[in-house]
């Protein structure tokens, strides 16, 4: 098959954890079940079930506010372990169907078909068998979409969910994007599409039929970019093996911290983990990161780059407490803290200097 009518499979769990600890005890079923952390340890709604989400629930929603909507939730704690399992019974499905597998999280995935068919139509058979497959031999259900692109794929599994399967076949692709809000394409933000919506662009078809002298004068390349994707072209292959863009870490405070010593001592904490994980992946980070988020969400990240790379943790920190220094206000209570290193690239081998030097 040509590269034009290539064969891409997007496959998303629904509300995956959820659905796991229904499996593990089948009494959750059909209740309003919470994955997360505790609302007395400020914690956050990692996956909803659907009887929750039809009462407004969402993931990353602090979880004081889903039992405010959903008072007779069920809520559970995260079992990651378990959820790994339960994936890698998924993805070992996957990697059966398809030569080419790239997983994106521990509950997606893109498949490519192109090379396994001898007809198009052959990649929406093999979508309803894998998503027979997961149901029966799991007990999951699986939302998936078929196009000729990782793009559109993505954007078509997400159209029929829970357990949905939308096909957009070669040709289709712009009509199919055409009347859906500029969010549902990959890179565009709320900010991008605030300043969008100020020429007039509030649809991928807006966004098709867009000058391209004004998109490239108001974003730049980006702007080149949105344009090809609003017409639903995406060359992006499926790659099967990730190297990390970056690592980070964060904590999101039981109680708000505004004592300068506190944040500090978290913020080496912080430094330590990340920099255990850059040794543990052997790479270095020539940026280093920094997160803070304020008891109203009001959320700042600052970033230095680094003279030489570094996964030394005593490196890392001391650009971090620099960031923190500059971006912090003084005795401002903050709620989360976190600390990234980016930029990654082999180790340089060069000693880290000594505090003080």
């Amino acid at each position: 098959m040509s590269e034009h009518s290539r064969a891409i499979i997007h496959l998303d769990l629904d509300a995956f954890f959820a659905a796991v600890e229904v499996l593990e005890n089948p009494e959750l079923a059909g209740k309003p079940v919470l994955v997360g952390g505790r609302p007395e340890e400020r914690g956050v709604v990692a996956a909803a079930s659907y009887p929750a989400r039809a009462l407004g629930v969402r993931s990353a929603m602090p979880m004081a506010r889903a039992l405010a909507l959903c008072p007779h939730a069920v809520v559970l704690p995260a079992r990651h372990s378990l959820y790994r399992a339960y994936s890698q019974r998924v993805m070992a499905i996957l990697h059966e169907t398809a030569p080419l597998v790239e997983q994106m999280s521990i509950d997606e995935a893109y498949l490519d078909m192109t090379d396994s068919i001898a007809a198009w139509e052959e990649a929406v058979e093999m979508a309803r068998e894998l998503q027979r497959r997961i149901r029966e031999e799991i007990g999951l259900s699986a939302s998936l979409g078929v196009a000729s692109n990782k793009l559109v794929a993505k954007v078509a599994s997400d159209r029929d969910k829970p357990g949905g399967l939308t096909v957009v076949r070669p040709g289709e692709e712009g009509a199919f994007l055409a009347p859906l809000p500029v969010r549902v394409l990959w890179g565009v933000g709320p900010v991008t599409a605030e300043k969008l919506a100020e020429l007039g662009v509030n649809t991928v078809g807006d966004l098709a039929g867009a000058p391209q002298e004004v998109l490239r004068e108001r974003f730049g390349r980006n702007g080149a970019a949105m344009a090809l994707m609003a017409r639903g072209i995406d060359q992006r292959p499926v790659v099967t093996e990730h190297e990390p863009k970056s690592i980070s870490q964060e904590t999101t405070f039981s109680r708000d911290l505004a004592d300068a010593d506190a944040l500090k001592r978290q913020l080496w904490q912080l430094s330590q983990g990340v920099a255990r994980r850059l040794k543990r992946e052997g790479v270095a980070a020539e940026t280093v990161a920094i997160k803070l988020r304020y008891t109203d969400f009001t959320t700042l990240t600052r970033q230095m780059r680094l003279s030489v790379p570094t996964d030394d943790e005593r490196e890392i920190y001391r650009a971090a407490l620099a960031l923190l220094r500059r971006a912090w206000r003084r005795g401002r209570p903050v709620r989360l803290l976190g600390v990234a290193g980016r930029e990654l690239s082999p180790p340089t081998g060069q000693l880290p200097l000594k505090l003080g030097q």
